[in-house]
């Protein structure tokens, strides 16, 4: 899938507002958005897990020998939070407003990642550039 393909996808499930069942897809459509980074970098996006998600072990490879690269390492661990509370606990009465900030998580990973691909000093202050965002829409 291109990054544009992930990106509408993404703008899809935000309007439909997430489901808890979108979980497994979000963190699979979070690790290819490392993996475009990874591999736009010249690397080969790794199949390991750290601590078992490869959506940490991805981040972690795509943040060696840059460090503003970290200012999504909380993004991806709170990713990895909201799919343990999806996945772990699917019936419990805080599901749906779980599964729409999931959505937005991946979202603001997708976003960053995309603009970090444009200008790779974003993210040194902030990963919310105005300008990347209106040359985008």
């Amino acid at each position: 899938m291109t990054l544009a393909e992930i990106g509408a996808r993404l703008e899809l499930l935000e309007a439909c507002g997430g489901a808890p069942g979108d979980a497994p897809e979000l963190l699979a459509l979070s690790e290819e958005v490392l993996e475009h980074w990874i591999a736009a970098r010249g690397g080969s996006p790794t199949q390991e897990q750290r601590e078992g998600f490869r959506l940490l072990a991805l981040h972690r490879q795509g943040s060696r020998d840059l460090p503003s690269f970290n200012a999504c390492r909380e993004t991806c661990r709170e990713l990895v939070y909201h799919y343990n509370l999806l996945t772990l606990q699917p019936d419990d009465e805080n599901a749906a407003q779980r599964a729409r900030m999931m959505v937005l998580v991946a979202n603001h990973l997708f976003l960053f990642v995309s603009g970090k691909m444009q200008v790779e000093q974003l993210g040194e202050f902030c990963c919310s550039s105005r300008p990347l965002r209106q040359e985008a829409g």
